[in-house]
């Protein structure tokens, strides 16, 4: 169990060794052997929605084709959004600059790719991913139950690590493609692939 631990743990730092090159970020491929500083929580999750860019399939919709960023959105009152703009900021994304674009309302995510959407608006979540999901952006949320809620990927912390989970079903039906990469280091998976890559 321990063995399947670690390789998971390798795996992950691995995929985000893949994606982005972050300084703060220990790259080695055993945790024994890091020599920087551990990044907090908010900077792996800054680091995974890059790593989520790269492993996720869009539909051909034209307002985000013809983009010329890759817009991550965050809501207006998320604390979040200053921890994705200096993790984020001078990175590019599928020859496209990362753009954090802070927004009031899911109506405003018109060319988002990826929305964080914070625990603040569960009240008014499902509003929110009726309208996100409908425009195929991929919704992230640290929240609680987010999958079960609707969501597409939720992070969850197991033994003080970042990880995340996959609700393929949701992401399907807003027309998004999961790569089989991705699942491979997802901590748990609901539904099942309609690809495999």
């Amino acid at each position: 169990m321990k063995r399947n631990s670690r390789l998971r743990y390798c795996a992950y730092r691995v995929l985000i060794r893949g994606v982005i090159a972050i300084p703060w970020l220990c790259l080695a491929a055993a945790p024994a052997v890091c020599q920087v500083d551990k990044p907090s929580e908010d900077q792996v999750k800054a680091a995974y929605l890059y790593n989520f860019g790269r492993y996720i399939k869009w539909p051909p919709i034209a307002a985000t084709d013809q983009a010329r960023s890759f817009t991550i959105c965050v809501f207006n009152e998320d604390p979040f959004a200053a921890t994705l703009d200096a993790v984020l900021s001078r990175q590019v994304l599928n020859g496209k600059p990362v753009v954090i674009k802070r927004i009031a309302k899911p109506q405003d995510a018109s060319g988002c790719r990826i929305a964080f959407i914070h625990l603040a608006q569960s009240d008014r979540l499902q509003d929110m991913l009726a309208s996100l999901n409908q425009n195929s952006v991929l919704t992230v949320s640290d929240m609680p139950d987010f999958l079960h809620r609707g969501g597409m990927v939720q992070f969850v912390l197991h033994d003080e690590r970042v990880r995340f989970e996959i609700n393929l079903t949701t992401a399907a039906s807003a027309r998004l493609t999961v790569s089989s990469e991705l699942l491979k280091v997802a901590s748990a998976v609901i539904g099942k692939p309609q690809d495999r890559e």
